[in-house]
């Protein structure tokens, strides 16, 4: 084989689409920015470096779309769920990731493998010839991301993610929190404590979302808009919704007793997760911002436990663009303009890292059988990777495109005869049909 596949971005999806095509054979090169050239939101020069939330979400395969997708990529042995699992930690139902022990790993498994090289030059131009995989995520760089607006005719879409703000443990007050995973779930002691829980009286709250409201928030540049998605939206944005709104959402009390006042109720509960595996950084769930760093010191430290919290990194904000990917590529992820380019990941209005994961292992795939001269057919929409893959190049509506997780509404309706009323087991016949599809589908290449 003399065809070489050339990625551009080393991220989930091109670091899973690297391990992929690779595995099958294919010289692949990975071409990766940093750390000659940094971006807002980037630490180090690690490929698949978590940015943003240290979840892959839910890791139940039999009732959470996003449990599926974990189990459909361990069965097509994927990389990223892979290391995932090696530098998980304590996150109830969740898979949680020891952020740099995973990046580091990913980094040095990819560079250890013999048909893989990285490049560590920007790519600024739409390549004319060759096997290409773009997967340059929500912050791709301006002059790549001007030649793709060229290309397309069209503006790329774009919305804004928040990151969350993360607390050194030593710094908050274990006196007033306490540790338990919302209804004790988790199969283990650790998994069901962890979580801390920051516990809130009705003034306390009315108080903090008064200071969230009048708190100073980073401004917009002229001709931007906020086009958040709804899965990260920033708490100031929840908050200015309704007073209400976060209490049913990041901060709902359901499910937890304190443990220093049991019959005590919380009006409203903020919940830190571990972010790394010593248990010395803590993670605020739910609270991506973009208020001002001194707002956000002044507006965090009225959580009751943190009001001596030291922060480790602070919220921040960044622009996040994607394609109208519905209209632009064809159903084996080509810009049909120029068919030998594939895109892949966050760039093709997937949102998460699992999602964008499974999108790299697709298009690996894809462009590995085409080099190799096989044809591969689209995985099944009643899968979890096929429905979001059929959702980007065709099942959306194109006019109203926006970033989508997986969820059960991206696939075919299930014969499930619970009916409507049992979730757990309407959910359990999409997931069950799923992995017999998904099996199907790996069997047959």
């Amino acid at each position: 084989m003399t065809e070489t596949l050339h990625i551009v971005g080393g991220g989930m999806a091109g670091s899973e689409a690297a391990w992929q095509a690779a595995n099958a054979g294919i010289q692949v090169v990975i071409h990766e920015m940093r750390p000659k050239v940094k971006t807002f939101a980037h630490q180090t020069g690690n490929l698949a470096e978590m940015v943003c939330s240290n979840s892959f979400r839910s890791d139940d395969d039999e009732a959470n779309a996003v449990g599926l997708l974990h189990w459909e990529m361990r069965a097509a042995n994927g990389l990223i769920i892979n290391t995932a699992d090696k530098h998980a930690l304590p996150a109830g139902s969740a898979l949680a990731v020891d952020r740099d022990p995973f990046a580091e790993t990913v980094t040095a498994t990819l560079l250890a493998h013999p048909n893989i090289s990285v490049d560590y030059e920007e790519i600024t131009e739409l390549p004319d010839d060759g096997h290409w995989i773009i997967a340059t995520g929500p912050l791709t760089s301006s002059a790549l991301g001007e030649a793709i607006a060229m290309e397309t005719g069209a503006d790329a879409l774009a919305f804004f993610d928040a990151i969350a703000p993360i607390v050194y443990a030593d710094s908050i007050n274990t006196d007033i929190t306490w540790l338990q995973s919302r209804y004790d779930k988790g199969d283990t002691e650790e998994n069901r404590k962890a979580y801390l829980n920051c516990p809130m009286t009705k003034d306390q709250y009315e108080a903090f979302i008064d200071a969230l409201l009048d708190a100073e928030k980073t401004e917009f540049h002229e001709g931007e808009t906020a086009g958040y998605f709804d899965g990260c939206l920033p708490i100031e944005v929840m908050a200015e919704r309704g007073r209400e709104t976060l209490r049913f959402g990041p901060m709902k009390p359901v499910g937890l007793t304190n443990a220093h006042k049991p019959d005590d109720k919380p009006y409203a509960v903020v919940q830190l997760r571990r972010d790394n595996a010593l248990g010395t950084l803590l993670n605020i769930v739910g609270f991506q911002t973009k208020m001002k760093y001194g707002a956000q010191t002044k507006v965090f430290k009225m959580i009751p436990g943190l009001e001596d919290a030291n922060f480790a990194r602070l919220g921040g904000i960044h622009r996040n663009t994607f394609l109208n990917s519905p209209t632009l590529l064809d159903g084996q992820m080509r810009l049909k303009s120029r068919p030998n380019i594939r895109f892949s990941g966050q760039i093709t209005g997937v949102e998460g890292y699992v999602e964008s994961a499974a999108m790299g292992l697709l298009a690996g795939r894809y462009a590995a059988a085409e080099i190799s001269g096989t044809a591969l057919n689209v995985p099944p929409p009643e899968t979890a990777v096929g429905s979001l893959v059929h959702h980007i190049t065709g099942g959306a509506e194109a006019k109203t495109f926006q970033p989508m997780n997986v969820n059960f509404g991206l696939f075919p309706p299930a014969d499930a005869k619970a009916g409507r009323k049992n979730r757990k087991t309407r959910y359990k016949a999409y997931t069950d049909r799923a992995k017999v599809a998904w099996q199907a589908w790996l069997d047959g290449e």
